[in-house]
């Protein structure tokens, strides 16, 4: 059986919204879902990052709540007739989150077991023959195929297929 690797952040769980909220809120702005990008945030303003992580490190509840990604659910459950499902996430960022992001797959993907949860800080550890991710970065040593799951972050980012939803995927693998 063919195996998948899901990210979460982003892919099945929708932290982008409730970090906005944060950012704003935190440092009394009003950027909109487009506006903020983690990713140029690292390299234009890292002591901003560093200081929203270690915000976000403090509440170890941060993860427990987000919202699923349309779809998500019912697509990874048809996949899993056909492939082994694993969730990886690179969640060495906020170790704290740990215990609210298993608490929110058992939660929200009931089927997925525990031992097909990782934790993890370089994914090219994972072995899988497809890898559904929001960060490019991840693809690099990843011995499948990296499929690009669209986010604000990585619009300009280019040489994956890439996914805007969980339709998609669902067309693309099934």
């Amino acid at each position: 059986m063919k195996r998948i690797a899901i990210d979460m952040d982003e892919v099945i769980a929708d932290f982008h919204p409730k970090m906005v909220a944060t950012f704003n809120h935190h440092f009394s702005l009003k950027l909109t879902h487009s506006e903020l990008n983690l990713f140029s945030l690292a390299a234009e303003k890292p002591e901003m990052l560093r200081e929203i992580f270690t915000l976000v490190s403090e509440d170890s509840d941060f993860f427990g709540d987000l919202e699923v990604i349309e779809g998500s659910q019912r697509v990874i459950a048809e996949l899993g007739k056909r492939y082994e499902i694993f969730i990886t996430t690179a969640a060495m960022q906020v170790p704290t989150s740990f215990n609210a992001k298993f608490r929110w797959l058992n939660t929200h993907f009931p089927s997925i077991k525990p031992s097909n949860i990782v934790f993890c800080g370089n994914k090219s550890i994972i072995n899988a023959d497809y890898m559904i991710d929001d960060n490019a970065e991840n693809f690099s040593g990843f011995c499948g195929e990296g499929i690009l799951y669209s986010a604000p972050h990585n619009l300009q980012v280019t040489g994956y297929r890439r996914v805007k939803n969980w339709q998609e995927i669902e067309n693309l693998l099934m």
